[in-house]
């Protein structure tokens, strides 16, 4: 009886608290049977309503890209393309990036020595100059299709990336030709936009080809480093196949990868029928759908871009993902893109592109060699920039240095955790490796005359200023980090023997400073100047700390973010994507939504593109991904250990439609909303963790478990109840008479032209 994803089964039914409803079956006209369980139905049943659903969300094209930020993006996690026009010329150009490529020479940091590295281009080279191109980006097909138009005839394409190969089939009609051309692109760093090479650094070698026995042409890429790149393609008809190895430290492997993934993946439709199976698999897992034609649309693209551009068990994604172009910042960035980028996975229920806790479970002994060698016996840390492997040296508290990268991009972890109840993620990576970073930490606060602990100088991310003491920062990720540790070592039955030290720290470490305009930077330093990021609101959000269900802060809360804002000139996208989801914990919807359009607004100085990508100096991938977040959001919170379910929906979506929504706590959770009333939540438990569910609806309550029962439950107060529900088991909650348990897509109110250049 227990519900599945959706299109697949309907969902069990539940009752309530303070009187049981007789349960029926959804749909039913008669009487409700005493009993017999409820079911959640799906008007998105099949594959055919999928697709309609998601070709509403497509981006299209009527006129050729000239930008990456304007093209059609595909990729799986580790190859990316984007696709545009080759710039002054007459052909279309396919990059060709992975994102396993890079250097390895730690010695010139990671904007050069570990940096991504280019591998090149293809062309596809018309006989006619191209006149139009009629395009989609089918996100349920994760597939471009379309023609291109030209003086001498037609080019009719499909194109996509599955298991690391570049499929493109290409048919010419009336006096048009496919003409190929695969173009290598020198191995340095992209960051030479911006400045010169180090001093003593010296170019990788120039690349070679190779013609395989097969016809298989291949471009074989040495480092000075070590290692290899290597890309294989063949053409068989109107059929272009691709594929990109890189190996570290053997210098041939790369080049067996590439010609295997070709052998594997034998022809476009081989790979296509592979291809399609794993993205309606992927989209089925959690469904969500809202009025405005524009931002729903997005939503859904940006769930195709992070699945584009990370899987778990491949590499952390860079700033520009797997989709690399000319930027200062060829590498991962660790003091909020990381952060950023890996949010919207939880709530949309895809764990399976959790990059971010691989990456720090398997580079643990890396992070220990980032901190000076006095603090390695019991310390990690990562410095701001690193490469896939987290390679990047940390400096010490006092010297102005930024510390705590690690330790909040290990609250990501822990979220990974939180939704999943994995207790082997929190056993094997968080603990010992939170344990590590707080520790580093507790090597230089020393008390003060006050009796309280303080922190020498750190920086707060992206401020100019660096603080003298007690940079907020820090001081938030210190609180989060302790109280973090004492509750998984309880969690895990560890007797740890610096547990009293976590204890004493959040006992004695000093307030945040705060002053008439909320929180400051940190000691004697105000917010003065405007500032890009919100490191130094760290404590609301993401983390929490400092709430809006603490009423004694609410008046710092909203100081705080208004004088934040009030500052401008240096805010960019992410500084609304934040504003937005602080306002929503404030259960302001309309405020929320007011800032995050702010981000699709063609006249702010760095807008979202035309293709949902971001720019500022260079590709920045994080940004429209925390966009995403923004909306979960206002759709469903699940901090404090209580499931607000529509706690910030703007005035104007009447309608909103949630599926499989997964909280903290391992709870999948689904809720309709029309006409600007919650109708129901239906809440499964995987883990069989504690319920306490905010569940925003009125009048007497009916909340029935899955076999028709009514379910044990407690008011808490504040619309909140805490639910008796077991692991494996759901529960069903409205109001009133029964409501129709339809998960459907709602109508749209607010239209939009779709994204792309339609």
């Amino acid at each position: 009886m227990l519900g599945t994803a959706l299109g697949g089964a309907a969902v069990a039914a539940l009752p309530g608290a303070a009187h049981a409803e007789q349960a029926g079956t959804a749909g039913d006209t008669g009487p409700a049977v005493a009993g017999r369980p409820w079911r959640l139905s799906s008007a998105l049943a099949d594959d055919s309503a999928w697709e309609r659903f998601l070709r509403g969300q497509d981006l299209l094209w009527s006129r050729l890209p000239a930008l990456w930020y304007e093209g059609p993006f595909l990729g799986d996690g580790l190859l990316g393309s984007m696709i545009y026009r080759e710039p002054d010329t007459n052909r279309i150009r396919f990059t060709v990036q992975h994102g396993r490529v890079q250097d390895h020479r730690p010695e010139f940091g990671s904007g050069w020595g570990t940096c991504r590295l280019p591998v090149g281009h293809l062309t596809l080279e018309p006989a006619g100059t191209i006149t139009a191109v009629d395009w989609r980006l089918s996100l349920w097909n994760a597939e471009l299709t379309g023609t291109v138009t030209t003086t001498a005839g037609t080019l009719t394409l499909a194109a996509l990336i599955h298991d690391e190969v570049l499929a493109v089939r290409v048919t010419a009609g009336d006096g048009e030709r496919v003409a190929w051309t695969f173009h290598p692109e020198e191995a340095v760093s992209p960051r030479r936009i911006q400045e010169a090479p180090p001093a003593g650094y010296t170019g990788n070698p120039p690349w070679t080809t190779r013609t395989a026995a097969d016809g298989t042409e291949q471009v074989l890429q040495p480092l000075t480093g070590g290692g290899q790149t290597a890309t294989a393609y063949r053409r068989t008809g109107g059929e272009l196949l691709l594929s990109v190895g890189h190996s570290f430290p053997s210098a041939t492997a790369a080049e067996a990868d590439s010609l295997r993934n070709l052998r594997r993946g034998t022809s476009y439709a081989v790979l296509r029928r592979r291809h399609v199976r794993w993205w309606h698999a992927f989209y089925r897992k959690s469904f969500v759908s809202f009025p405005d034609q524009r931002l729903q649309s997005f939503y859904w693209i940006q769930l195709y871009k992070v699945a584009s551009a990370s899987r778990a068990g491949g590499p952390v994604m860079a700033t520009s993902g797997p989709w690399l172009e000319p930027t200062p910042w060829p590498a991962v960035w660790w003091n909020l893109n990381v952060q950023l980028e890996y949010w919207l996975i939880h709530g949309s229920n895809h764990l399976e592109l959790d990059a971010l806790a691989g990456t720090l479970r398997q580079n643990q002994e890396q992070l220990i060699a980032n901190v000076p060698a006095a603090y390695r016996k019991d310390s990690s840390g990562i410095g701001r920039s690193s490469d896939m492997f987290a390679d990047r040296s940390v400096g010490r508290p006092g010297t102005g240095a930024e510390t705590g990268d690690l330790t909040w991009a290990l609250h990501n972890v822990w979220l990974s955790y939180r939704h999943t109840m994995d207790e082997s993620l929190l056993r094997d990576t968080i603990y010992p490796v939170l344990r590590r970073a707080v520790n580093y930490y507790l090597h230089f606060l020393t008390p003060g005359s006050d009796g309280k602990l303080h922190l020498p100088s750190t920086l707060s991310p992206e401020y100019p200023v660096v603080p003298p003491q007690d940079t907020n920062y820090d001081l938030a990720l210190i609180r989060w980090g302790c109280r973090t540790l004492l509750e998984s070592a309880e969690l895990l039955g560890i007797k740890d023997e610096s547990a009293p030290r976590w204890q004493d720290v959040l006992a004695r470490l000093t307030p945040y400073p705060v002053d008439e305009n909320g929180f400051m930077i940190g000691a004697d330093t105000p917010y003065a100047q405007s500032h890009r990021h919100y490191s130094h609101m760290l404590m609301v959000y993401p983390l929490y700390l400092v709430n809006w269900d603490q009423p004694e802060n609410r008046e710092l809360i909203m100081k705080s973010v208004t004088h934040w804002h009030a500052l401008t000139g240096a805010h960019r996208g992410y500084s609304y994507t934040g504003a937005a989801s602080i306002h929503a914990m404030t259960g302001d919807g309309d405020t929320a939504l007011g800032y995050l359009r702010k981000f699709f607004d063609p006249t702010t100085r760095y807008p979202c593109r035309a293709n949902t990508h971001y720019t500022e100096a260079g590709p920045v991938i994080e940004t429209p991904l925390s966009a995403s977040q923004s909306l979960h959001d206002m759709f469903c919170q699940s901090w404090g250990g209580v499931i607000r379910v529509f706690p910030a929906v703007p005035s104007a979506w009447a309608d909103v439609t949630l599926h499989d929504f997964r909280t903290q706590g391992a709870f999948l959770v689904s809720a309709v909303r029309k006409a600007g009333v919650t109708r129901f939540v239906r809440v499964r438990s995987l883990a069989g963790e504690p319920l306490k569910l905010r569940h925003g609806l009125g009048g007497t309550l009916t909340v029935l478990l899955d076999d028709g029962s009514p379910a044990h439950t407690r008011d808490l107060g504040d619309g909140t109840l805490a639910i008796d529900l077991p692991k494996d088991r759901e529960v069903l909650v409205h109001s009133g008479s029964r409501p129709d348990l339809v998960i459907a897509p709602v109508a749209v109110s607010e239209p939009g032209p779709a994204w792309g250049l339609p």
